[in-house]
């Protein structure tokens, strides 16, 4: 059962367990927190971290205030968060869109970020062709549903290897997207449309940085993470075996070995 708070004018939802070192997973689009149920079990028991996930606003069990949810307006909701639970820094661990919203944070509260996992994500802006998918996207999900676009989204979001062998991912993947408010996943798909490219702040990042990517990503390719990891100073690189765009739900074991071993080395 998650806990609530009003923030930002939307009531946010968002899981906080354990005492220790602040850890703050950000979801990906069109899911919700429970894609870092593994995650959050397993360190849960190392007794050394506090660890926190937040539906965004329009995902899972959050509201959805306005039709245009930005990952600016996301990073808000985030520090405001923080705020509420009285975390003045904590390290993010970001995938995909969530990714996105660690990179807006990172430009507006860079202060208040001890770390970062960019997982299955980019820094660069979207190109004209992706931000008039998005719209296509936007467009799906008022029209025809969550099932719609779970139908479209599923395909790109897993890998085959994950479809073959693991069946039952796509099955939580489904159920996390069919979960969401259409209208949240439109105004989600038009922020990630209109956001800028945080290229230029890689060289600024001083923490501890850790980039990891599904080997069978097929939107954010593991040469495209290589590249970008390059630019952060002492950023770790790790390519997680069979997985797809969705790395920590399709192969939560290997994800979760370079994320422990990361953590306790760089924390």
């Amino acid at each position: 059962m998650a806990s609530k708070a009003s923030i930002n004018s939307v009531e946010l939802a968002y899981e906080d367990h354990g005492i220790g070192i602040p850890l703050i997973f950000l979801h990906a689009f069109p899911l919700n927190r429970h894609m870092w149920d593994k995650q959050i079990t397993v360190l849960l028991a190392e007794q050394r971290y506090r660890l926190v996930a937040p539906d965004w606003r329009g995902f899972g069990e959050s509201s959805l205030y306005g039709n245009l949810s930005t990952m600016e307006m996301f990073a808000d909701d985030l520090a405001g968060l923080m705020d509420h639970l009285g975390m003045q820094q904590a390290v993010l661990c970001g995938l995909s869109m969530g990714g996105y919203v660690a990179f807006a944070f990172l430009r507006k509260y860079p202060q208040r970020v001890g770390g970062l996992i960019l997982a299955d994500t980019r820094p660069g802006a979207d190109t004209e062709e992706a931000r008039a998918n998005r719209e296509k996207l936007a467009q799906l999900a008022e029209q025809q549903g969550t099932d719609a676009v779970a139908d479209l989204q599923l395909p790109r979001l897993i890998s085959d290897y994950t479809r073959a062998h693991h069946p039952e991912v796509e099955t939580h993947v489904r159920q996390m997207i069919t979960a969401a408010n259409p209208l949240g996943i439109a105004a989600a798909s038009r922020g990630m449309a209109l956001r800028s490219d945080a290229t230029d702040l890689l060289s600024t990042i001083n923490c501890p940085t850790l980039v990891l990517v599904g080997e069978y990503d097929a939107l954010t390719p593991p040469s495209e993470a290589r590249e970008y990891a390059g630019q952060i100073a002492g950023a770790r690189f790790g390519v997680i075996p069979h997985a797809g765009h969705l790395s920590n739900l399709e192969q939560p074991e290997a994800f979760q070995m370079v994320l422990q071993d990361f953590l306790r080395s760089a924390l």
